[in-house]
């Protein structure tokens, strides 16, 4: 029981796993047609993914979860969680400590490690260290999804004055840099630096 290991998949994986099951649970009963019930839930699952992942901008590409320890009144499993929040690549794995007793069951966070490019996100380094420090999920997840929505709004702002400037506006770091460069190619010498950094 100690080595129960479980993985979960990214959404395109769930939904080809899907559709696989729905054609062979047809073939199987040709006929006889597929309970509705269980088709309809499908879709309904189908449709609560979807929105979750729209919703919250967040999607998990894979997540595993093996068991350390399993007593009556406590339990250790790790955990390793990969995805993108918008178009933020991000990895995290932690240990899940829950502990039993007959009142109530508590749950709490230990040796969190969050792996972020940070080379291409550099203002996202002191965030990761508080968030390791304080073991914090909810609170990961809340700033991450902000930070990327911004990032977001900041890469759209910047190339939409590339596209309706695009002599004047140079982008030095790509579309996911904090900065831009204005630049008249009638008065040389001269050029404007525009930075948007996010704290």
């Amino acid at each position: 029981d100690i080595q129960q290991e479980s993985t979960f998949f990214s959404e395109e994986e769930v939904l080809t796993s899907i559709k696989l099951f729905q054609r062979e649970f047809q073939g199987e009963h040709k006929g006889h047609g597929p309970p509705l019930d269980l088709k309809a839930e499908l879709e309904s699952l189908e449709r609560d993914l979807s929105f979750l992942m729209k919703f919250t901008g967040i999607q998990i590409t894979s997540h595993s979860k093996k068991t350390l320890e399993k007593t009556a009144n406590r339990t250790v499993q790790k955990h390793k969680v990969s995805g993108n929040c918008w178009s933020l690549p991000f990895c995290l794995e932690f240990q899940l400590l829950e502990m039993k007793s007959k009142e109530n069951v508590s749950a709490a966070v230990t040796d969190l490690s969050i792996v972020i490019e940070s080379g291409q996100y550099s203002e996202l380094s002191k965030f990761v260290t508080s968030a390791e420090e304080h073991g914090n999920l909810l609170l990961f997840f809340r700033s991450l999804l902000s930070y990327a929505e911004w990032c977001e709004h900041r890469r759209c702002t910047f190339l939409h004055f590339k596209a309706k400037y695009p002599n004047i506006v140079t982008l030095p770091e790509g579309q996911q840099g904090d900065h831009l460069i204005l630049r008249n190619p009638q008065l040389p010498g001269f050029e404007l630096m525009m930075v948007w950094k996010m704290h």
